[in-house]
Order: structure tokens, then C-alpha cells, then sequence
């Protein structure tokens, strides 16, 4: 009973944020504006449909501005909090999160470049030099087949720290270093309705994957001893690698680097739901696109008419609980 009543307060929170995510901006707006621009919208986007009143007069600000932000938002938050709880288990270690495989360190690389010289494909450089980062180090971390566990995690850091000076060149010496700077940060200002098909797909795709493997998941918390329990760990690991790469690196090809919020919403999500996978993975994600939402709404609201980047905002929540986890983690408090 208390884990249905936790997923119901999480989805009320989510159409809440949602819904205050479309509601609330520069231009004020009723509640009758968005639910008549949204309705209107979605009777238009019918095949064969003839809509048979006329356009509201905030449809433009609702249906083609905020709201496929807002879906952004929470598409990203629901993926990098997926990414984030696989990402704890295949490192055993509840301090890890999807950037540690490298994919934000080549997705800054192929970003750096595309804005210096191929501007109009810097998602495209973006996510493939992130795929890039990945191959690089899981064949590093490969020794004789198997993947272990430290070996892939020193490689990731290792080739973080690498790519990141790599980035630092380009924004010291590029000529659209501003450019590269603000999307390092990360922001959903240029969203728009393909981002969000396009990152609907990859969730079809990954999410349902941890949804169904949530008891390997919980088997792969015990290594190599889960062998025993009839898991094959280095196949298992490697579609785990797939499937976080996958959720992590399109978000970053398409809203830039936004961190934190593969890190903390697990850990949210097992102080709600326990370590379980079973409720944990679903958990998280819906409290990582709620979060993700908040954040993006007090990054174009909290200093208007500027928008500060949405990363800003996660690192200003997340260091702080960051710090809180590692303090938790030496006293040994943390449940994975």
C-alpha cells in the first residue's frame, strides 16, 4: 500500500510540475489558455481532424514554445535518472551516475568542435564523439573479455579528465567559445517538438530494458558472486553499458551537459521506495523528470527576463546533497 500511494504522489508531482512548467513564465497566462492551446493542439495533430473553433490566442507561447520545453525537461530528467540508478549498480557504487562511462567529457569534445567548425551539426559531433567516448573506454577497461568493474570506472575518470582539457583548448582558443561555455551548461531554449520525439524513441527503447531487468539489476549489486544466482555478469554488464549510454548520451546531444540530476534522484527515490530495482528504477525517473522540470522553470523565471543555464541550477541543488551523500557514504548509511 505504501509503495502505491508513493507512485501516486509521484505522478500528481509530475502533472503538477508539468502543468506549472507551461503555466508559469514571462508572459502571464491562465489556466484556461493553456488547457485550451493544448487541446486545440493536440485536435489539430489529429489526422482528417477539422478543428472546429478557432486558433486561442496563446497557442504559439504554449504549444510551440513552452510545452515541448517542458516535455523536454522531463524527458531528459526521466532518462538521466534511469541512466543514474543502472548506472549505481553496474559500478556498485552509490556515488556514480551516467557521466562516468565519459560521455559528457566527448560530448563536450564533439560540441567544442561542431561550434568551432560545423555549426549547424553540433548535436550530431555531440553525440558521436560521446558514442566515441564510450567504445574508448569499455575497450580500454576490457581485459581478456571481461569488463571489470574498477578498471571501467578509473577508465571513465581517466578519459573525463582527458577530454575535458581537450574542451578547455577549444573554448580558450575558439572563436564561438561563448557558444560552447553556455552549452556546457546545458538548456532547453532551442527545444522543440523532434527533440522530444526523438528522445521519446530512446526512452521507448532503454527504459522498458530496466523496467524488466530489475532483478538483474539487484543481482548485479553482488559482482561476480551472482554467478552463482544464474546471472551472466559480463554479458549482463555490457547491455547495461548499452542502454546507459544510450539514455544518457541523446539528452546530452540535444540539451547539453546538465549534472547532478542522475545522481541525486535515486538516491531520492530510495529514501521513498527503498533499494529494491523493482520500484526504485520507476521511482527514480518520475523524480527525475519532476526534478529536471523545477530546475528548468527556476532557470528562466528566477532572473528574468535572463535565462540562466539549467545546469547552474542542478549543480547549485546537487552539490550541495552531493556532500551530504559522501558524508552519509563514510559514515556507511547508504543503502544501494
Amino acid at each position: 500500500m505504501r509503495g502505491r500511494t508513493v507512485f501516486t504522489l509521484l505522478l500528481l508531482l509530475s502533472a503538477i510540475s508539468l502543468f506549472a512548467g507551461v503555466y508559469i513564465g514571462s508572459v502571464s497566462l491562465s489556466p484556461s489558455d493553456v488547457t485550451s492551446s493544448i487541446v486545440y493542439g493536440i485536435e489539430r495533430s489529429l489526422p482528417g481532424f477539422s478543428v472546429p473553433h478557432a486558433k486561442p490566442r496563446f497557442f504559439i507561447i504554449v504549444w510551440e514554445l513552452r510545452l515541448p520545453r517542458v516535455l523536454m525537461a522531463y524527458l531528459v530528467g526521466l532518462s538521466l535518472a534511469s541512466a543514474g540508478v543502472a548506472s549505481q549498480a553496474l559500478f556498485k557504487n552509490p556515488m556514480a551516475d551516467p557521466y562516468l562511462l565519459g560521455i559528457s567529457g566527448g560530448a563536450g569534445v564533439g560540441a567544442a568542435v561542431g561550434f568551432e567548425y560545423f555549426p549547424s551539426h553540433v548535436s550530431l559531433l555531440a553525440f558521436a564523439f560521446s558514442l566515441l567516448a564510450v567504445y574508448t573506454v569499455y575497450s580500454i577497461s576490457k581485459v581478456n573479455g571481461r569488463i571489470p568493474v574498477d578498471t571501467l570506472l578509473l577508465s571513465g575518470v581517466a578519459f573525463g579528465f582527458m577530454a575535458g582539457a581537450v574542451t578547455s583548448y577549444f573554448v580558450s582558443i575558439g572563436k564561438n567559445s561563448h557558444l560552447t561555455y553556455m552549452w556546457l551548461m546545458g538548456s532547453f531554449s532551442a527545444s522543440g517538438w523532434g527533440d522530444v520525439a526523438e528522445l521519446s524513441l530512446v526512452l521507448a527503447l532503454g527504459l522498458p530494458f530496466f523496467l524488466w531487468k530489475w532483478k538483474e539489476l539487484n543481482l548485479l549489486l553482488f559482482g561476480e558472486e551472482s554467478v552463482t544466482l544464474g546471472l551472466n555478469v559480463q554479458r549482463f554488464r555490457k547491455e547495461v553499458i548499452f542502454f546507459v549510454t544510450l539514455l544518457t548520451s541523446v539528452p546530452v546531444a540535444s540539451a547539453g551537459i546538465i549534472g547532478f540530476v542522475g545522481l541525486i534522484s535515486p538516491h531520492i527515490a530510495r529514501l521513498l521506495v527503498g533499494p529494491n530495482h523493482r520500484r526504485l528504477t520507476p521511482a527514480a525517473a518520475l523524480v527525475g523528470g519532476s526534478l529536471m522540470v523545477a530546475a528548468d522553470l527556476v532557470a528562466r523565471t528566477v532572473a528574468r527576463p535572463t535565462e540562466i543555464p539549467v545546469g547552474i541550477v542542478t549543480a547549485m541543488l546537487g552539490g550541495p546533497f552531493f556532500l551530504y551523500l559522501l558524508r552519509k557514504h563514510k559514515r556507511g548509511e547508504l543503502r544501494r
